[in-house]
């Protein structure tokens, strides 16, 4: 694994949805480095991306309440536990679950293993809330994949939860997560 800065060279052989991001990173003026991989399937996998990026890529949850109704992405450190629970209370949702793959693409253009806040950008309608445990904030860069998971960037903190977001029109939530038993 390499890691570049910037978009690709080419589209050859990637998906619109990944392009797309790099359009969108790109009239913003927001800097990133990028690495591909193949299909991160294993924690081993998502290690050495980490290692190549110098980030810990962040666990992102494609979540809802059990009516459909409400949608979530969770955006918490790679390395904490969740605990639905613990989430539910502070947003007032019970019964929070995993969305299923037809909303996640319907809402996000995302397919399961590619969650991502870049996925914002494809939600006009602003059907996703997007919560952020507060570690997360923290960090000097936040690492995730670009709606695809044979890539990953690394961005700049406040480059995410500034110009990004305010350009997609959504904004966030932050969450408190202890993630111990």
């Amino acid at each position: 694994m390499e890691l570049y800065h910037g978009r690709p060279a080419d589209s050859e052989g990637r998906l619109p949805r990944e392009m797309r991001v790099y359009d969108c990173l790109d009239a913003l003026g927001i800097s990133y480095e990028r690495t591909d991989h193949e299909a991160a399937g294993t924690m081993e996998m998502c290690n050495e991306i980490d290692s190549v990026l110098g980030v810990l890529i962040c666990k992102n949850l494609f979540l809802c309440n059990r009516q459909k109704t409400a949608y979530y992405l969770l955006m918490m450190p790679g390395d904490k536990k969740f605990k639905t629970k613990e989430l539910s209370a502070q947003i007032n949702s019970a019964r929070l679950s995993f969305a299923d793959a037809d909303d996640m693409l319907r809402y996000l253009d995302i397919e399961p293993g590619s969650v991502s806040v870049m996925g914002l950008m494809n939600d006009p309608e602003h059907r996703v809330q997007l919560l952020v445990d507060e570690d997360v904030l923290k960090d000097e860069y936040v690492g995730c994949h670009p709606c695809v998971n044979t890539s990953s960037l690394k961005l700049r903190t406040q480059d995410v939860f500034g110009p990004y977001l305010r350009a997609v029109g959504h904004d966030y939530k932050t969450v408190h997560l202890v993630g111990e038993d």
